[in-house]
């Protein structure tokens, strides 16, 4: 898929902006807090129906202003041209439009623009919390297989009744309590043969991506951790039911299920230094761009790469240059605020390419001659 054009009104800094791409590489120039990550933003919107830092749409308005647009033109594989819209008025449903056609359910537009944003709030995959992990897989997944999207909707609204009856006051309907506890059971069994095989797929290509660019320095791994692993889930869900009583919330399911990340056997968040961070999450993302490439629908994804050389010495910078500048890629977009390390993705690049200056959230592209 390439995005030959984009218009944006309203979002964020960007007030406005009609930009046509190159289908290969597209560089963009600006010093920090200019707006080059709000116009990559935009572009993630456009695949997933929301920003990548948030989902309350009303945070991604212009200050001061009642409405944000953005309407970006594809092509895709096969030669067709598409058409993607979204608008807002403040305190209105949004409309989100493929070829002027509104969508009934958001979830429908999902991976039909592959997509993989790596930026450098990325770090929290290792240092956070598990559910930034599960969001990680879950936003792969979904990428191509609407079975899972609909089968971990199925779990969470389970979920949320099963904890609603937990927190009442009186002894719950232990009825209607085992009829929740059965739909976390048989959704949840899905999502988790389906994060297993998805794990079990991208582990190898991860580990390649990140010798690649560390130069065999270390290995790396990923551990799939679930309840699911305890045994039949139904079983294991109820087990506890007199704790989670007590609590008042649902410990067991699928919804606390982890991603152990691993250098040399060991907990990355514990051993790792910030280089070895940054490549281990970075090898991560451009193995799901290589496990998407292989799975929707022959699809290749748009890769956005949100200022990935900092804290990297110049040996990984080096590599990733060679891996991002080959032929495996299709449309990027890549920001930077460091002249030179794009400078040397296009020296290494055969790749037609653009150059755009960014500042104060207006957006210019260079002409040739002044490249």
């Amino acid at each position: 898929m390439i995005l030959k054009n984009i218009s944006i009104i309203n979002y964020k800094n960007i007030h406005a902006a009609k930009l046509a791409f190159s289908p290969k590489i597209n560089c963009l120039i600006g010093n920090n807090g200019e707006g080059k990550t709000n116009l990559l933003d935009a572009v993630y919107y456009l695949s997933f129906c929301h920003s990548s830092f948030t989902n309350i749409d009303g945070h991604v308005m212009s200050h001061g202003q009642d409405f944000f647009v953005i309407e970006g033109n594809y092509l895709a594989e096969s030669g067709d041209e598409e058409n993607i819209y979204v608008g807002m008025k403040r305190g209105k449903a949004k409309h989100f439009r493929r070829n002027k056609k509104d969508y009934r359910k958001f979830s429908q537009h999902i991976g039909f623009i592959p997509l993989i944003f790596v930026s450098p709030s990325d770090s929290i995959l290792v240092e956070g919390g598990g559910e930034e992990r599960r969001k990680l897989m879950d936003v792969v997944i979904a990428q191509y297989d609407h079975v899972y999207i609909d089968a971990l909707s199925r779990y969470n609204k389970a979920l949320q009744q099963r904890n609603a009856l937990l927190k009442m006051e009186t002894e719950p309907d232990i009825t209607l309590m085992e009829l929740w506890e059965q739909e976390m059971a048989e959704q949840g069994e899905i999502v988790y043969q389906k994060r297993d095989e998805f794990v079990s797929k991208l582990v190898p290509i991860f580990q390649e991506i990140y010798q690649h660019i560390s130069g065999l320095q270390e290995t790396v791994s990923l551990r799939y951790v679930s309840h699911c692993q305890r045994g039949p889930l139904l079983e294991v869900i109820q087990r506890d039911r007199f704790k989670d009583r007590a609590v008042g919330y649902s410990l067991h399911g699928i919804h606390r299920d982890d991603l152990e990340m691993l250098l040399d056997d060991y907990p990355m968040k514990r051993e790792g230094s910030q280089g070895q961070t940054k490549t281990f999450v970075l090898a991560l993302k451009l193995a799901q761009f290589d496990f998407l490439r292989r799975t929707a629908s022959n699809t290749t994804p748009l890769l956005l790469l949100d200022d990935i050389f900092d804290k990297l010495d110049s040996q990984r910078v080096e590599q990733i240059v060679q891996l991002v500048s080959g032929d495996n890629f299709g449309q990027i977009f890549i920001t930077d605020t460091n002249r030179e390390h794009l400078d040397k993705i296009l020296r290494h690049s055969r790749q037609d390419y653009k150059l755009f200056d960014v500042v104060g959230g207006e957006i210019n592209e260079r002409s040739r001659a002044d490249v």
